[in-house]
């Protein structure tokens, strides 16, 4: 994309997103976050009342009577973006690709954490990590995140999102807010494991980004059909029912055990159609959070 072109492009998001999270998600995000990210302060002994989970044992021990550890709210967060740049991101009508909303809402959580000086840095992978982005604030760091959101070019097109989240959790150290933005096509046996450990030092939110399209398939006949991960065609008789059933079928299991996979590891997530409102989705999403 030609640097001209590639700057009306980050101009228009910019100007769409930024009154979006200056306007409707800056309250929004700041009470489903805000608070998230808790520094040890001190201890002091227990009080009845207290949360027996924040017990100091080693200093309990010492002194032969309870001690609590005390948490205060750090004045700031370090949000983490993990974007799916797999293949599969590709799909969607003209103007409603995957890529796009994506594009859209990875941008909004960007300059909502900016607005509350928060830092913000990203992670785009397929089924290896592509390129990381250290956290850090200002409004041209925003930029050139998502001047890499519209122009990035994967290396490679398959998707590992376990391996995303496990080199996350390796690289960034401080507790963090981190997104996983994907459409979690690939049912990874190791993902629960992966969000579960992740979700216990950072708090991790899951973002499901799909197309209608993608969940029956139609009654028209034959169809070829291309994997946009591996490159491979297959013709598939969408005519036959028991064709569609079996598809139909995948879809289901798949979104039946992705729920499980959150709900089990304690991950907040949200489902977002391509043609739907994904702020609605958002707010939702924080409102529940808050």
């Amino acid at each position: 994309m030609e640097t001209s072109e590639l700057i009306k492009r980050v101009r228009k998001i910019e100007i769409k997103t930024r009154g979006l999270s200056r306007n409707i998600f800056a309250g929004e995000y700041h009470s489903a976050f805000k608070g998230r990210g808790m520094a040890f302060s001190e201890v002091r002994e227990y009080q009845f009342g207290d949360d027996i989970r924040n017990i100091d044992w080693n200093v309990t021990a010492r002194y032969n009577k309870p001690f609590v550890k005390i948490y205060e709210e750090e004045r700031e967060l370090t949000v983490m973006l993990l974007i799916d740049v797999s293949g599969s991101r590709m799909f969607g009508s003209a103007d409603k690709l995957k890529k796009n909303i994506i594009t859209e809402i990875a941008a909004i959580l960007a300059f909502s954490a900016i607005q509350n000086n928060d830092k913000i840095g990203v992670i785009f992978f397929s089924e290896k990590i592509e390129k990381f982005i250290p956290p850090k604030k200002g409004r041209s760091h925003i930029l050139r995140i998502i001047s890499e959101l519209i122009n990035f070019e994967p290396e490679s097109r398959g998707t590992n999102i376990s391996g995303a989240i496990r080199y996350m959790t390796n690289a960034i150290k401080k507790r963090c807010t981190a997104f996983i933005i994907s459409d979690f096509i690939q049912n990874e046996s190791t993902l629960e494991n992966a969000l579960s450990i992740a979700n216990n030092r950072h708090d991790v939110v899951a973002l499901r980004i799909y197309d209608e399209r993608e969940t029956l398939l139609p009654d028209i006949g034959m169809i070829k059909m291309k994997d946009a991960e591996t490159g491979n065609y297959s013709w598939v008789d969408s005519s036959d029912r028991r064709a569609r059933m079996i598809y139909s079928k995948w879809w289901n299991d798949l979104s039946a055990q992705l729920d499980n996979n959150f709900k089990r590891s304690r991950v907040d997530y949200v489902n977002i159609c391509t043609n739907h409102d994904y702020v609605r989705s958002l707010i939702s999403l924080f409102k529940k959070r808050g």
